[in-house]
């Protein structure tokens, strides 16, 4: 059959012109917070130029543009005649100009996949995406392929970098085969790959869940400890902790033989699992387990009660799914203990767009779940792409649609791009979910208010919602289900310069610490620019980099300053402005004054919030924090020797450490605190 124009417009590559990028090449970037938001660039997302091994580092100038001619290759592939040359080059140029200028920035994700051999040539789209969620309530089904989904959905998402929330509905539905009447065993040589790494859980469940014949693995094929994993970054941690998965939960499940799987198992295999995907260093694993009231699913990161769980529980977080009028009792003594479980309101996600009368329109009726930062409510086997815009960094309302137009057709964008899991696919098509997102929230209200925020948010979301009208009837697609959000954010802020989400810094002033190995290339150019660096733990080949850190505003406001009913009444003001999917936030209080009130305070804001998590604050306990508080002089001290980091043909060996939507300050993973500085 011969080739339609269609096929041909879609085989063309989209690329913008060498001319217009040259024209950046030369300009200064407005990477944010001094040095740390362009260390950031260099050691997380940018890749070696072309994705060749030990070429330099892609300047900014080439990621944005290996991020738009991506983005817009994707979306020729879908129009094919109806793709419009002139208009499509017109629009690249501007969203390039927005990208360079961080009006507005893809996910972390999206930096770091987008356009590059992972969308490019294996078109492995998921990769963009920030976080889904799957529910395990078909566990117990005699079809195996529903019931083993829910715990190889979540590695192979994990893998390819997406966070995943899961619940605990299976729990009493799947029992563990007692004694095996299958006696014999089959060899399984693992493939060195993605694939391979999940069908050895599939075949180790199989067994326990079926009394499918007994797996013997065989991991030799697997890379060795070190070895770089060029299409997703980072390198390879070998097959230990494959080996170590394959162990824990052999031993989970031996234990448990004849019973059925409890709320505190499933927990614990996703877990188990997640430790598997970290200890890999394939990167970043962010899960979020969501539980019913109980005190058994409220003491899951109870050491005293669960001293089984201290390997593996720091990977989720935890939260109850409550309802309203929900005694908040025990919840709140074990939020005054460590920090968790958050909550979230099933109900008012599944009634509300956003938190007001007139938006109880029962739209995500299916969402039963969300994602690792609770910001997106999503329904079973449902991922979703966020982008992030800076309002701070816009001088008119007017200018900042433009940017919100640019930022929601990025984000539609990476709707249309098909997965590995046709269950995914069909909810994708159904609901084509995005989060259009803000960060630097309180650096705007201290540049124009509270009342402009108010209208900025007002204006901005009755626009989205009619341009996402005209955007999905002209690609063919449906209209978004849910459209905007606000996520913790992450490095992404860091780029910017912007206060990450709806949260406060730590201090108008203060000290990033940021651990990076001593072997690192990147090393010499931080000494050279005579950045303080000073020796982590002893047991650690590590090294601690300080940056120094001025907020934008000195009269901004620290944390610690602002009470725990404050920061609820932002979350509340966006979750009601704003976001008609979520708002994720992590309430710092302060225990002696404030512990005692969290009951009474979720009472009072469960009928304004979707979900909600808490976080004793705790400032200056341990020795090389990741925030530390200073001064004004202290950071003038600090930045008078400082010379500008100069990364002409920069290398990194460093592993990637992609984030999900979370940071530090809002703590995506709650991990029992250590004295070690993280990034």
């Amino acid at each position: 059959m011969a080739a339609t124009c269609s096929d041909a417009v879609a085989a063309t590559k989209f690329a913008l012109s060498k001319d217009f990028v040259a024209e950046y090449a030369a300009r200064p970037v407005p990477f944010g917070y001094g040095g740390l938001g362009e260390f950031v660039f260099y050691r997380t997302y940018s890749r070696q130029r072309h994705d060749v091994e030990g070429a330099p580092l892609e300047k900014w100038h080439e990621t944005i543009e290996r991020v738009v001619n991506g983005a817009m290759n994707m979306l020729r592939r879908h129009l094919k005649d109806q793709w419009r040359e002139d208009d499509h080059v017109l629009l690249a140029k501007d969203m390039y100009d927005r990208m360079f200028t961080m009006k507005f920035l893809p996910s972390g994700r999206g930096l770091w996949a987008m356009g590059s051999p992972l969308t490019e040539e294996r078109q492995l789209y998921a990769a963009l995406s920030n976080c889904g969620f799957v529910s395990t309530l078909y566990i117990g089904n005699t079809d195996r392929e529903k019931a083993l989904d829910p715990f190889l959905f979540l590695m192979d998402a994990c893998m390819c970098g997406i966070g995943i929330g899961f619940d605990t509905l299976g729990a009493g539905h799947r029992r563990i085969i007692s004694e095996p009447q299958v006696k014999e065993a089959v060899l399984y040589i693992i493939d060195d790959s993605r694939e391979g790494w999940v069908d050895s859980l599939r075949l180790l469940l199989s067994h326990y869940f079926f009394d499918d014949p007994l797996p013997v693995f065989e991991y030799g094929l697997l890379r060795l400890a070190g070895t770089p994993i060029r299409t997703f970054g980072g390198v390879s941690g070998g097959p230990e902790p494959l080996k170590k998965m394959h162990t824990t939960l052999s031993t989970l499940f031996r234990r448990r033989r004849g019973e059925f799987l409890s709320v505190t198992d499933i927990v614990d295999i996703m877990n188990i699992i997640g430790a598997c995907v970290v200890s890999g260093n394939v990167r970043r694993s962010a899960e979020i387990a969501l539980g019913p009231n109980t005190q058994e699913f409220i003491d899951l990161k109870n050491y005293k009660v669960n001293a089984h769980r201290k390997g593996h529980m720091w990977i989720s977080n935890n939260s109850v799914k409550a309802t309203i009028d929900t005694d908040y009792t025990a919840i709140a003594e074990s939020i005054m203990e460590n920090g968790e479980p958050g909550i979230f309101w099933t109900e008012n996600v599944q009634a509300y767009s956003r938190m007001r009368p007139e938006e109880k329109d029962h739209k995500d009726q299916r969402a039963i779940g969300t994602n690792p930062c609770a910001e997106q409510p999503l329904e079973h086997h449902e991922l979703c792409c966020l982008v992030e815009t800076f309002p701070a960094k816009h001088d008119s309302l007017h200018d900042f649609v433009d940017t919100l137009s640019l930022a929601m057709f990025y984000a539609k964008i990476v709707s249309l791009g098909e997965t590995q899991w046709p269950e995914t696919n069909k909810v994708l098509r159904r609901n084509r979910r995005v989060g259009v997102s803000m960060s630097g929230i309180v650096q705007f209200i201290y540049r124009y208010g509270r009342e402009e925020l108010a209208r900025w948010c007002e204006e901005g979301y009755t626009f989205l919602k009619d341009y996402d009208v005209r955007l999905s009837q002209t690609w063919g697609v449906s209209p978004s289900i849910k459209i905007t959000t606000v996520k913790p954010s992450g490095t992404v802020s860091l780029l910017a310069g912007a206060t990450p989400g709806v949260h406060y810094p730590i201090s108008p002033y203060y000290i990033r610490r940021v651990r990076i190995s001593k072997t690192s290339t990147l090393l010499q150019h931080l000494k050279d620019a005579n950045y303080s660096i000073v020796e982590a733990n002893a047991s650690e080949n590590a090294l601690v980099v300080e940056f120094p850190v001025f907020a934008g505003f000195d009269e901004i406001r620290s944390e610690s300053s602002v009470s725990m009913v404050e920061q609820l009444e932002l979350v509340a003001f966006m979750q009601r402005h704003w976001s008609d999917n979520g708002v994720s936030a992590t309430i710092k209080f302060d225990k002696e004054s404030e512990g005692e009130h969290i009951a009474k305070a979720l009472d009072t804001f469960q009928h304004h919030l979707k979900a909600i998590s808490f976080l004793p604050n705790e400032p200056g306990v341990y020795h090389l924090a990741p925030y530390e508080a200073i001064t004004e002089r202290q950071y003038y001290d600090m930045t008078a020797g400082l010379k500008h980091i100069v990364w002409h043909d920069a290398t990194n060996n460093e592993p990637k450490m992609h984030e999900y939507c979370g940071t530090d300050g809002c703590t995506p993973i709650r991990r029992k605190k250590s004295p070690k500085a993280d990034v």
